[in-house]
């Protein structure tokens, strides 16, 4: 079975063990096995700069040993993805792998911008100065054609039926 590594900012949630197991569970469902970040083993005992490189180091050996990844693109503490997992997007597609993400709000990232810092309907800069990206797509140009759906199960059914898993 191929592997499918589950990044995302899951990680941080209060039940992130409970919502690990229910993405490898349906994983599995698809004729996949699920890799979790948390899955991985972190010695105790050390400092925090030595255990941050140990998660770092353990998840990008998980990460290589997957065939797919899948990825949680929602906004995370603000309107961009967590910036881990998108370091983990990009280390894959260097890897080769494929990649598969998804996120709740699909809209182009000017309407969203607009929406959520309450911008006029025109405006072509946020509210700290930048330009919005006008390209009519929901993240950044830089993951054309990697947002392929609005949750974790649309993504499983869309990477079952390219990868030749199970269709529930």
């Amino acid at each position: 079975m191929k592997k499918i590594y589950l990044a995302g900012p899951d990680v941080f949630e209060t039940d992130a063990v409970t919502i690990g197991e229910e993405l490898k569970q349906q994983a599995q469902d698809y004729g996949f096995v699920g890799l979790f970040p948390l899955d991985n083993v972190i010695p105790d005992k050390q400092s925090p700069h030595e255990t941050a490189r140990a998660i770092r180091d353990a998840n990008l050996e998980l990460l290589k040993s997957a065939d797919i990844v899948m990825a949680n693109l929602n906004p995370f503490r603000g309107i961009e993805p967590d910036s881990g997992t998108v370091f983990e997007v990009g280390y894959a597609c260097a890897l080769g792998k494929d990649v598969y993400c998804y996120a709740a709000d699909c809209r182009d990232m000017m309407a969203r911008i607009r929406e959520k810092q309450q911008l006029p309907a025109d405006a072509t800069m946020c509210r700290e100065g930048k330009t919005i990206e006008d390209f009519n797509l929901s993240h950044n140009l830089m993951m054309i054609d990697l947002v392929v759906a609005k949750d974790a199960e649309s993504c499983f059914t869309y990477i079952a039926k390219e990868q030749g898993g199970k269709i529930s």
